[in-house]
């Protein structure tokens, strides 16, 4: 009987925990559900109809797989791709390599740097609006960085308004923002161990063999962190082009994102666009997974660490 009473008490009080439990992380879940499963739900289904979403629920038609095969049909999507990739395979090794690069610059110890850390982690929390408005002059025919290169004897473009220059000025300003995956990487830069690098210092490794033998390898888990948030961001690139440039001139800037939006709010296909949402969905997916399977030729990763 004592036992019995014991392990009731005992269950009781596991399920009173699990209660608690499960009323703190009801918020999330409600969102959770509220503001992505059932949207997505949503989506999957709308990507299988027609709706102009102005004309209500009621006028919702399903047309089966007619959007997918408008979709792969449509010269603008093969366009929107082409610019959305162009982006990714640039930006994303330039980010990285030029995030590192700062992160190593600030990691030193010298005076004043965390005057220096916070100057260069600034720019990337100033709102998206404004800095595009900002970059939209920097990037001008007559703006900074043309009035820089006509000190050095070269007549830089009208960034924006040019097809060749468009898509390179917007990554030329996506510098301006790389200040989280800078500090994600000045982090990572910390936790590596000085007795390493003095250990090889001992054994006379000079600094390349130092970075590519012990600082690459210790921070390849931050590294792959990095490229992986930088592979769903970039291919969601959305509100610099939108702002700027509106996917001209001539769509050297038109981003799948961008192409979605037009689709959905100036068109009103939003079944066409939910299609388009989930074909990039896919994409993104793919690319990830494709991310994380080959990090294991590449991330070092303790026994406890391992992906």
């Amino acid at each position: 009987m004592a036992k019995a009473a014991a392990k009731h008490r005992a269950d009781s009080i596991e399920a009173r925990q699990n209660r608690y439990g499960y009323a703190f992380i009801m918020p999330w879940l409600i969102g959770l559900f509220a503001f992505t499963l059932i949207p997505m739900a949503f989506s999957l289904m709308l990507s299988f109809c027609k709706w102009d979403i102005v004309t209500g629920l009621s006028t919702i038609e399903f047309i089966g797989t007619k959007n997918y095969t408008k979709i792969f049909a449509d010269k603008k999507f093969y366009k929107a791709l082409e610019v959305t990739f162009r982006f990714c395979l640039i930006s994303i090794p330039f980010y990285q390599i030029t995030s590192l690069l700062i992160a190593m610059l600030l990691n030193m110890r010298i005076k004043f740097m965390r005057t220096f850390r916070l100057i260069f982690f600034l720019p990337s929390i100033i709102p998206t609006i404004a800095t595009s408005m900002i970059w939209a002059q920097i990037l001008g025919k007559e703006g900074l960085i043309n009035q820089g290169l006509k000190l050095l004897g070269i007549k830089g473009p009208a960034w924006l308004n040019t097809p060749k220059t468009a898509l390179y000025g917007l990554i030329l300003m996506g510098v301006w923002g790389i200040g989280n995956t800078m500090i994600i990487y000045l982090s990572g830069l910390q936790g590596v161990s000085e007795e390493l690098y003095e250990a090889a210092e001992i054994d006379g490794a000079n600094a390349f063999q130092r970075f590519f033998k012990i600082t690459l390898p210790m921070i390849s888990m931050t590294i792959f962190f990095n490229v992986v948030m930088a592979i769903i961001g970039s291919f969601q690139y959305f509100t610099q082009a939108f702002v700027m440039t509106e996917g001209g001139p001539l769509n050297s800037t038109l981003f799948y994102n961008l192409y979605l939006y037009v689709k959905a709010y100036k068109e009103l296909k939003m079944g066409y666009a939910s299609a388009l949402a989930w074909i990039m969905f896919i994409i993104i997916m793919f690319f990830t997974m494709l991310t994380i399977k080959s990090s294991a030729l590449w991330v070092y990763a303790s026994s406890d660490d391992k992906i």
